[in-house]
């Protein structure tokens, strides 16, 4: 791999659109999938509003379609899991022979799709802990965190060595002022952020709540902490040993955040398609699979598939 790497960012949003803008501040050869913004873009550049300082790019690499993109050494995979069947176009356009694949989606498992278009060998998987927003074209805003663990992908979920690639990547990011951990355990990760990501996105859009209405009535911050423990147990039940303070982090945590809407409630909001079956339905299945059960748990997720189907019945029913 080159010492000064290039980027491929796939989905230009509140989450590609903010790592993106950081690491093309930084000097590094970026280039930008982007969809509807692609107009406003190509004239007007990215603006980037964060709580570590504004800047803004008057001038990136944008693109509409994947086929005119330069085969990129890495390709950040930035878009929604239930964009997935996009992948397989992208991907084999995007990333040059030997090039790897760094999967920042939510959820369990989500990296498969991407390595059965390039290989398993050629994928990393991230969680980032961010708080941001997409709230105009080309516009971002960065309300808080912002760390990325990412590591090399297993299908089997089995302890990697961290590789002098993942190495290389974690350097360029810290570069960009990103902060970057890479990990041996991409999975144990993935179920950490999941101790967050199901109870929050899942509530939010259950209980039609912003993470502070949630955290601020003791009902719903009970509830949120009794699905955090779940979570917990459902990872301890599939080998993932989690300390259980991480659970007071999780809840001390999201107390101290600025009041946000998670991306599961805005995709709701807004009508789209919501992560459901990456976030919480391949969780579930992980654990059944492991001859566990939760309750609680399988009770979110039926909820949160009704809200979907509902959603896509209005949609349909209106075109």
């Amino acid at each position: 791999m080159s010492s000064k790497r290039s980027y491929a960012i796939i989905g230009t949003g509140a989450l590609g659109g903010y790592y993106g803008g950081l690491l093309a501040r930084a000097g590094f050869d970026v280039h930008f999938l982007l969809r509807s913004d692609f107009d406003h873009v190509q004239q007007h550049g990215l603006q980037i509003d964060s709580k570590n300082g504004n800047f803004h790019l008057p001038q990136v690499n944008a693109y509409r379609s994947a086929a005119e993109m330069p085969a990129c050494d890495v390709t950040i995979v930035a878009i929604k899991t239930t964009a997935n069947q996009q992948l397989a176009e992208i991907l084999a356009a995007t990333t040059r022979e030997g090039g790897v694949v760094l999967v920042l989606q939510n959820g369990l498992h989500v990296e498969a799709d991407s390595a059965a278009v390039v290989g398993p060998d050629r994928v990393l998987g991230g969680c980032c802990f961010l708080c941001s927003n997409k709230v105009g074209p080309g516009h971002i805003d960065h309300i808080d965190y912002g760390r990325i663990a990412f590591g090399e992908y297993r299908a089997d979920g089995s302890v990697r060595p961290i590789s002098e690639r993942t190495r290389e990547i974690e350097a360029d990011l810290k570069l960009a002022s990103i902060p970057a951990e890479a990990v041996d355990d991409l999975i144990k990760v993935r179920w950490q952020k999941l101790m967050w990501n199901i109870p929050f996105n899942g509530l939010s859009v259950v209980l039609d709540a912003s993470t502070a209405e949630i955290m601020n009535h003791p009902a719903s911050e009970a509830l949120a902490e009794q699905i955090i423990r779940d979570v917990r147990a459902a990872a301890m039940q599939c080998g993932k040993s989690i300390d259980e303070a991480f659970v007071n982090k999780m809840m001390n945590d999201t107390r101290a955040m600025v009041p946000y809407d998670s991306s599961m409630r805005v995709d709701f909001k807004q009508g789209r398609p919501m992560e459901v079956e990456a976030i919480v339905g391949n969780p579930l299945r992980e654990l059944q699979r492991h001859g566990g059960q939760s309750p609680r748990l399988e009770m979110l997720y039926q909820q949160l598939t009704f809200f979907d189907r509902r959603r896509t019945k209005q949609h349909t029913s209106r075109g």
